[in-house]
């Protein structure tokens, strides 16, 4: 998911309590201290992050099947869309997949059909439809730097959600970093090939504690002589005791908040697995949150 602030085409209604017609607002061009190689370019982004197994969609299933929630769900930052065309195709749910990247919107058509798919801000997005749950993997919520971008996100959640509906998130883990630099200490060079060009990636991490943000500076390069690119992107850093909080003052109830299993931590997640960590630590660098809306919260709204 690339950050709030991209372009979108469905924008919320001044009144969130009743959804107007879907905007179409011009579409300016996203800054360029904000795009994302892999975003940009979505088929890359799948060699690099690959995940045969679909991991992700499996462990997001077996999250909702132990909570029970209905088949109708919103893949908030959807990405390529291939969680969410497993979950509808695999696991028999409806699915709507959100994204604010046009190519990866794009790319979810073309290569991962069946989900209804739309180019929205996650912070200002309307659909005439409620869900039972919502999926917000990969870290999408953290691409809300601030407080109010926090609130804005929640409030559009608690406007789609269903009244006892489900919020499912996996994201990194601000409490790791209290006293960890391992991710910090050195950069880190990875590789990817695609149509015979290698692209080699160089990103350093930062903590800008002020903002509480963990900010990425990324180098590209590439062994077809195109110029180097440098990209910056960021990720709001929240505590587990935080992340309780502002859930709490939403509407949500939490019913899980834990560092492993999970489709990114190390060992993963695997069908073996239990889908929830019943004890609730908070070591590794992802946390997976569980939370569920409370009946009476949309009356907030």
């Amino acid at each position: 998911m690339t950050p709030p602030g991209a372009p979108a085409d469905l924008a919320a209604p001044a009144d969130p309590a009743t959804p107007a017609e879907p905007a179409a607002p011009a579409t300016p061009p996203v800054p360029t201290d904000q795009r994302n190689l892999l975003t940009d370019h979505p088929e890359l982004y799948e060699l690099r992050f690959p995940d045969p197994e679909s991991t992700a969609a499996r462990w997001a299933d077996a999250v909702l099947r132990r909570y029970g929630a209905g088949p109708a769900v919103l893949d908030l930052g959807c990405g390529t869309g291939r969680d969410a065309a497993w979950l509808q195709h695999a696991a028999g749910r409806t699915v709507t997949g959100l994204d604010s990247s046009a190519a990866m919107i794009e790319h979810a058509r073309a290569h991962h059909p069946g989900p209804a798919y739309h180019l929205a801000d996650m912070r200002t997005f309307a659909l005439p439809e409620r869900f039972d749950a919502v999926l917000c993997l990969d870290s999408a919520l953290l691409y809300c730097h601030t407080d109010a971008d926090l609130d804005a996100l929640f409030d559009r959640l608690r406007h789609h959600l269903r009244p006892g509906g489900l919020l499912v998130a996996e994201l990194r883990n601000g409490a790791f970093f209290l006293g960890r630099t391992e991710l910090l200490d050195a950069p880190r060079t990875d590789t990817v090939t695609r149509d015979g060009v290698t692209h080699t990636s160089h990103t350093v991490l930062r903590i800008d504690r002020a903002a509480q943000l963990l900010r990425r500076t990324r180098r590209w390069t590439s062994d077809d002589g195109a110029p180097p690119v440098e990209q910056q992107s960021a990720w709001r850093l929240l505590f587990p005791q935080e992340l309780r909080h502002l859930l709490a003052h939403h509407g949500f109830t939490t019913l899980a908040l834990y560092d492993r299993p999970g489709p990114r931590t190390e060992p993963p997640w695997t069908d073996d697995t239990p889908a929830v960590d019943p004890a609730e630590t908070a070591d590794g660098d992802r946390l997976h949150l569980v939370a569920r809306l409370d009946s009476r919260a949309r009356k907030r709204s």
